[in-house]
């Protein structure tokens, strides 16, 4: 089971909704409540209290995503009727919420497919009331790794489905029963309309999921950051090579079509095509300058 540290008693303005002490800064609550959570002081803090029932059932969706369930209210427990997930971001794509300590708070996703089944990107906590709920949107075929860091609850997953788990052989000690192993650094097709992209860097066995030259799941390898109102990578918090990500980016993004980047850590954005295509290759120029340097979480610019 994960554990979790207890949490503090204080709390929060007016005697409401308050962040307990727990808070690791993933920044997932601000993905999905911005008005309400902001960062203070290198950690998620409530700004005010919900006015009206669209921003609770922001907070309601914010609360069951917090990994460490740090979004709290002094009154009462989180009503399990007022649970958002899977949560549609539109026809195609679900945001699975109930993000795991395991996988460092990581998002997760749905993705339907022509023929009504699903495939999972990486995964939430592990439940089988959870894996009951995802599974009732449809067969889920395949539970796609993007990397080492996501891969906690991955078999447990594709075991309860009965799907496929995929991994790169860059990672393949994070997922060593993995059904797929990806090789190399060439686009694979995994499936009709759905393309694995290798982007070493991040990891040594990073990859890019694009399905339909719509969607981009990209793990930890770039992010939309509110701070810079762009898309970036993920410099100070690189285990593997920035030098090897920047060559994977210049590799790669000539390649790349789609509208929505779905990252596991940072924020969401959808742009047309084009507009993300220019945007990608803005990116890859800026990821030639960048340097070696430290793991620093603090410095993210989320």
């Amino acid at each position: 089971m994960d554990t979790e540290p207890s949490p503090s008693p204080a709390p929060g303005p007016e005697g409401g909704w308050y962040v307990d002490s727990r808070c690791t800064n993933c920044d997932v609550a601000r993905q999905l409540a911005p008005d309400l959570i902001r960062e203070e002081r290198g950690r998620s803090e409530m700004i005010r209290q919900p006015r009206d029932a669209a921003e609770e059932r922001q907070l309601y969706a914010a609360a069951f995503a917090c990994h460490t369930r740090s979004i709290r209210h002094p009154a009462h427990r989180l009503d399990p009727a007022r649970d958002p997930y899977p949560l549609a971001l539109d026809d195609h794509v679900h945001l699975c919420g109930h993000n795991a300590p395991r996988t460092a708070a990581a998002n997760a996703y749905l993705l339907r497919r022509p023929d009504g089944t699903r495939m999972m990107i990486d995964t939430p906590r592990w439940s089988t009331e959870l894996a009951d709920r995802y599974e009732a949107l449809g067969r889920i075929t395949d539970v796609l790794l993007t990397h080492r860091d996501h891969a906690a609850h991955g078999r447990r997953y594709a075991d309860r489905f009965g799907a496929r788990l995929w991994i790169h052989e860059g990672d393949l000690d994070a997922a060593p029963d993995a059904d797929q192993v990806l090789r190399g650094t060439d686009p694979v097709r995994i499936a009709a309309g759905v393309t694995a992209y290798p982007l070493p860097g991040h990891t040594r066995g990073s990859v890019l999921y694009v399905a339909d030259e719509r969607y981009c799941f990209s793990g930890d390898s770039m992010y939309w950051s509110r701070t810079t109102g762009d898309v970036e990578v993920a410099a100070n918090v690189t285990w593997y090579s920035i030098t090897e990500q920047a060559a994977s980016l210049d590799r790669t993004v000539g390649s790349l079509r789609f509208e929505w980047l779905l990252p596991g850590h940072g924020d969401r954005r959808r742009l047309p095509s084009d507009e993300m295509a220019r945007r990608l290759r803005q990116l890859a120029e800026r990821a030639r300058e960048l340097r070696p340097g430290p793991v620093d979480f603090d410095a993210m610019r989320w």
